[in-house]
């Protein structure tokens, strides 16, 4: 079960991160009417990370994946 947690949580997580270096470069674009370097992607990259990781660190407390309850809990 815990793998099954963890390959969803780093789904989302690899999918918030592109989504929002994506978001970043388009707003950067827009205010800047710069062009996208390499340096601009590493900056949009660095700031998506943690917001990604946090998001999706909410997200996934809300049990997406319903826990099945063990031998034990069912005899309660």
């Amino acid at each position: 079960m815990y793998s099954r947690r963890l390959e969803i949580f780093l789904e989302f997580l690899i999918f918030g991160i592109i989504m929002g270096v994506i978001e970043d470069l388009i707003a950067i674009t827009l205010v800047t009417k710069d062009p996208i370097t390499w340096r601009t992607f590493i900056v949009a990259t660095a700031v998506a990370i943690p917001f990604a990781f946090l998001g999706e660190y909410i997200v996934d407390r809300k049990h997406l994946i319903p826990v099945r309850p063990t031998e034990k809990e069912k005899r309660r």
